[in-house]
């Protein structure tokens, strides 16, 4: 097995210090892994002025799997949109083709009291949120800042393919299979015929899934619930945005 290595930038390397060392715990255990490092974010851009050099493309490619820290700093800024560490992850993502980002959201009972929210109201959460990375208006074209009537006008362009809702239904699907059977597809269907889209097509895709309990919230309505009472949710599965 060959496993990549991206530090990146910021608190990254720190945190891949430790993630190593329990790799190498792991390898004293009968695991047998290769390990190769590589430049990602704003640490390549410094090495060699792009933030997803093409060494690091040819082993991410050739890796089984792949270890990122962080990406990005105060310190890059100013650099042209092409050149700022954030285009690295969002390059390494579409190239991979990294469509299904699993997000585990549980709090220890040890850590209730630390939290904002009422220990009673947060006490007990397990929630997995499935993110969708590759489409929407992350990477959606055109996009850009043009002059229009003597002002600059900046536009992104949000869209989504039928099957790229589908792939990432089937994901939050059979997660939802393996835990409490719980399915909350978040979106803005009322304003956003993108949304609506998604919407439709999670609904067609719950009926391969009869034993999973499909709702859907509007993201607004999601955010405050998730302030309001976290515990209701078991698996989400959303948008890029």
């Amino acid at each position: 097995m060959k496993i990549l290595v991206l530090p990146g930038d910021g608190i990254g390397p720190e945190i891949m210090e430790q993630a190593l060392r329990v790799l190498d715990a792991l390898r004293g255990d009968g695991l047998s892994f290769e390990v190769e490092h590589g430049l990602l974010g704003g640490s390549a851009v410094d090495a060699t002025g792009t933030p997803f050099p093409e060494a690091t493309r040819a082993l991410a490619r050739a890796a089984d799997a792949v270890l990122l820290g962080a990406v990005g700093g105060p310190q890059w800024d100013a650099l042209p949109r092409d050149q700022r560490p954030e285009r690295g992850l969002l390059g390494i993502r579409k190239e991979l083709n990294l469509f299904a980002n699993l997000r585990p959201a549980i709090l220890y009972p040890e850590l209730a009291n630390a939290s904002t929210l009422k220990p009673e109201v947060v006490a007990g959460l397990d929630i997995l949120i499935v993110r969708e990375l590759t489409g929407d208006i992350y990477f959606g074209q055109p996009r850009g800042v043009r002059e229009e009537n003597g002002e600059r006008v900046g536009f992104n362009t949000m869209v989504y393919s039928e099957s790229e809702i589908r792939r990432i239904g089937k994901v939050a699907f059979e997660a939802a299979r393996k835990r409490d059977k719980r399915l909350c597809s978040v979106d803005k269907m009322n304003v956003l015929e993108c949304t609506q889209l998604w919407r439709d097509v999670m609904i067609e895709l719950s009926a391969d899934y009869p034993d999973v309990a499909l709702s859907h919230m509007l993201v607004d309505n999601a955010a405050m619930q998730l302030v309001r009472a976290p515990k209701q949710f078991d698996v989400m599965v959303t948008g890029n945005m």
